[in-house]
C-alpha cells in the first residue's frame, strides 16, 4: 500500500469562526461614538424636513427619480448636473487616499458600513449569547431550550435591524412619512418591498453571517490600499522592539532582576481574542487587518495590570520599530509629498465644486439651427434663418424670458406662437421646473453685407430676476453649404 504524499493535503486551511471578545478603551469608545453618529444619520435623515417653498418636496435629502431631481437641503441637482456626483466621487476617492496615506485602513476600521453594521450585530450577539467564551461554549454544546431561545432572539433582532436598514434606504427615494404609512398599510409600490427585501437579505448576510469574510475576500480596498500605502503611513503595529522576547509575567520579573532581556509581551493572546478578523497582529503587517485599534485597547489593559508602559501595540511604522532597535529616535511625517498632494487635490476639487455651485445658473438655453433650408430669401430681399430654442427653468415659479439677438446690424428676432407685447422683444414664458422649446425666426434686412456664415448670439433675459443666458450659433446667407 502506497504511503500518502504529504503534498496531497488541502492547499488552504479551513476557515474558522471568529469570536471577537468585548474590550474597553479609547479606540472602542471612538468606534461606538462613530457607530451612533453614522447610524443616527442614516436612519433619521429621511425624516428631516427642509422648506423649499410651494410645489417642491420638503424632505431635506431626497432622490426624486420620478421628477429626475436630487435634493440635499438647499441644493437641487438636475440630470444635466450629473458632474456634481462625479465630483463627489472624485473628492471621496482623494479623501480615502489621504486617510490611507496618514493611517492606513482607518476607513475600514471605523467608518465602513460593513464595520459599522457588524459592530452593531456583534453587540446584539453579545446581548443574547454573552461574551467570547460563553458563545464558544454554547456553540459547542448540544441544542437546548436556552440555546434555542438565545439563538432565535439574536437572529430575530438581526432581521429587524436588517429590515429597517433596507426600509431606511428606500425612504431616501420618496417622502419618508408617506412611504412609512404606505408600507405599514401595504399600499406602497411593489418596488419598495422588493428593494427592502434585497437590502434586508444583504445586510443580514454580510453583517451577521459573513462578517470578516467580506473584509478579507470580497472587498477590493485592501488590495488597492496595499498598493497606495508607503513606509510613513501609520498602521496598527506590534512594537517587537519592546515586546520580544515573549515571556510570562513571573519570568519577565526574574529576568529583569538578573539583568537579562525580557519583553513586555506576556503571550496572553488578548490582542487575538478581540480582533474582529481573528488575526495575530504580532505576526506583522497583514492584508486582513482593518486597523480598528481594538488590539491596542486590549494590550493597554493588560499592560496596565502588569505595571508596564502602554502602547506595546500602537499606530506606528515598521521603520520606527527598526530605528528604535538601532538606538535612533522615531520619525513621524504626516506632512509629506503624498499627503500634501492629496490635500491639495481635495482643496482644488472641493473648491471647484463650491465655486460651480455658488455661480450656477437657474436657467439654460440651447439653440439648434434648421438644416433644411439653411436660409430663406424673402420677397423684400431680407434673409431669414430659423432656429429651435430650448429654454430651461430650474426655479419653482414660472419665468418670462425676453429674447434678443446680436451679431449683425438691423437683425431682428421673432418667436413663433408667442403673443405680441408692447416690448419689441418676443416674450417666452417657461413653466416652473421645466423646459420649453420655441421656434425662433431671425431676419437680417436687405442690403446688409453678409458672408456665407457669421456668428450670432441669442440671449434670453429673465424679466423678473434679471438672469441672462446666452447661446451662439451661425447665421447662414447665400453661398452657405449644408
Amino acid at each position: 500500500m502506497a504511503e500518502a504524499d504529504p503534498g496531497d493535503g488541502p492547499l488552504f486551511a479551513a476557515s474558522r469562526k471568529v469570536y471577537p471578545q468585548s474590550v474597553s478603551g479609547p479606540f472602542r469608545r471612538a468606534k461606538w461614538i462613530i457607530l451612533i453618529i453614522c447610524l443616527g444619520i442614516y436612519y433619521l435623515l429621511p425624516f428631516l424636513r427642509w422648506d423649499r417653498g410651494p410645489h417642491l418636496p420638503n424632505q431635506a435629502v431626497l432622490a426624486d427619480l420620478v421628477n429626475n431631481r436630487f435634493y440635499f437641503f438647499f441644493i437641487e441637482i438636475w440630470p444635466q448636473e450629473v458632474y456634481y456626483f462625479t465630483g463627489l466621487l472624485i473628492l471621496a476617492s482623494f479623501v480615502l487616499f489621504l486617510m490611507n496615506a496618514v493611517a492606513g485602513r482607518v476607513w475600514c476600521g471605523y467608518l465602513c458600513p460593513q464595520t459599522v453594521w457588524t459592530d452593531l450585530f456583534l453587540a446584539v450577539e453579545r446581548l443574547f449569547e454573552g461574551d467570547r467564551r460563553e458563545r464558544m461554549r454554547r456553540d459547542d454544546a448540544p441544542w437546548s431550550f436556552d440555546k434555542l431561545w438565545r439563538k432565535s432572539g439574536k437572529h430575530t433582532v438581526w432581521l429587524v435591524i436588517a429590515w429597517w436598514t433596507g426600509g431606511a434606504w428606500v425612504l431616501y427615494f420618496a417622502d419618508a412619512p408617506t412611504l412609512v404609512w404606505q408600507l405599514a398599510t401595504f399600499t406602497a409600490p411593489i418596488s419598495a418591498y422588493v428593494w427592502i427585501a434585497i437590502l434586508t437579505f444583504t445586510t443580514y448576510a454580510l453583517a451577521g453571517m459573513m462578517r470578516e469574510q467580506v473584509c478579507k475576500f470580497m472587498c477590493p480596498w485592501p488590495r488597492i490600499q496595499a498598493a497606495l500605502t508607503d513606509d510613513d503611513a501609520l498602521n496598527v503595529t506590534y512594537r517587537y522592539d519592546r515586546g520580544e522576547p515573549r515571556v510570562s509575567v513571573k519570568q519577565a520579573q526574574r529576568l529583569r532582576t538578573q539583568g537579562q532581556p525580557a519583553g513586555d509581551c506576556v503571550d496572553c493572546y488578548q490582542c487575538v481574542a478581540v480582533c474582529p478578523v481573528g488575526i495575530d497582529i504580532r505576526d506583522g503587517a497583514q492584508l486582513d487587518c482593518i486597523q480598528c485599534g481594538l488590539c491596542i485597547d486590549a494590550c493597554d489593559n493588560v499592560m496596565e495590570k502588569i505595571g508596564r508602559p502602554d502602547r506595546l501595540i500602537a499606530y506606528d511604522t515598521d521603520d520606527n520599530v527598526k530605528r528604535r532597535i538601532a538606538g535612533k529616535p522615531a520619525i513621524y511625517r504626516p506632512l509629506r509629498a503624498r499627503t500634501l498632494i492629496y490635500a491639495a487635490l481635495i482643496v482644488i476639487v472641493g473648491g471647484a465644486m463650491l465655486w460651480q455651485l455658488a455661480t450656477r445658473r437657474t436657467a439654460e438655453i440651447s439653440v439648434l439651427h434648421d438644416r433644411a433650408p439653411l436660409f430663406v430669401t424673402l420677397s423684400d430681399g431680407s434673409i431669414r434663418n430659423a432656429y429651435t430654442v430650448r429654454l430651461l427653468n430650474k426655479r419653482p415659479e414660472p419665468r418670462p424670458f425676453a429674447l434678443t439677438v446680436d451679431g449683425l446690424p438691423g437683425i431682428r428676432i421673432e418667436a413663433v406662437g408667442t403673443a405680441p407685447t408692447a416690448d419689441i422683444r418676443p416674450i417666452v414664458t417657461v413653466d416652473p421646473d421645466s423646459s420649453r422649446e420655441v421656434r425662433v425666426l431671425v431676419t437680417v434686412p436687405a442690403g446688409t453685407t453678409l458672408s456665407a456664415s457669421q456668428s450670432v448670439t441669442i440671449t434670453a433675459s429673465d424679466l423678473f430676476a434679471g438672469e441672462t443666458v446666452h447661446a451662439t450659433d451661425h447665421f447662414m446667407a447665400p453661398g452657405a453649404h449644408p
